[in-house]
């Protein structure tokens, strides 16, 4: 996959740019695959890890991203996001990220979705999710900051992969990421 970072986010573009450029990604995997959802990643913790653990708790990296939200950046297909735990700032994790694979919805159903989540769409919304596809439960939630420009494909394939319920929606076989830049 080939990704593009924004500059409407510079702090993630950049937080994300120093981690490629340490290393820091590689040898990690996708611990966590949700078919018509996301593919989550880049946690330490997931390095040469034993099978039947749950990952992604015992991450390495212990700091946080002030949110960089805005209006106007979506959860569209090919979204790159940055996970978080809960917090009222809604500041990021410092490594773990997430892409989103999500589902087109027909007009109709998109609407009922988001009257039962209790969430407004606009017209730029209504566009991505009902041609693009995506997750839009999670705009205005977390920061989106980037996107995958080449290999759309490839995320349809990490999504489809066999995971367990029972350890977090992990794969059954470890998915290793070798991330570089391309500049």
């Amino acid at each position: 996959m080939k990704i593009k970072l924004y500059d409407a986010t510079p702090v993630h573009r950049d937080n994300m740019i120093k981690l490629v450029e340490q290393g820091y990604y590689n040898g990690t995997t996708f611990f966590r695959v949700i078919k018509n959802f996301m593919m989550q990643g880049g946690s330490s913790d997931t390095r040469n890890a034993p099978a039947g653990v749950a990952l992604g708790e015992n991450d390495t990296l212990k700091y946080a991203i002030q949110s960089e939200i805005h209006n106007g950046i979506y959860h569209k297909k090919g979204a790159l996001a940055q996970a978080r735990e809960d917090n009222p700032e809604k500041r990021s994790h410092g490594g773990e990220f997430y892409i989103v694979q999500g589902k087109v919805y027909l007009p109709d159903s998109l609407e009922a979705y988001a009257k039962r989540r209790k969430f407004t769409l606009n017209d730029d919304q209504r566009k991505i999710y009902t041609t693009v596809g995506g997750t839009p439960h999670l705009d205005g939630n977390y920061t989106v900051y980037g996107e995958v420009i080449e290999g759309l494909n490839i995320i349809d394939s990490i999504c489809n992969v066999p995971t367990t319920k029972e350890i977090n929606d992990r794969p059954l076989k470890d998915i290793v990421m070798k991330v570089w830049m391309i500049k």
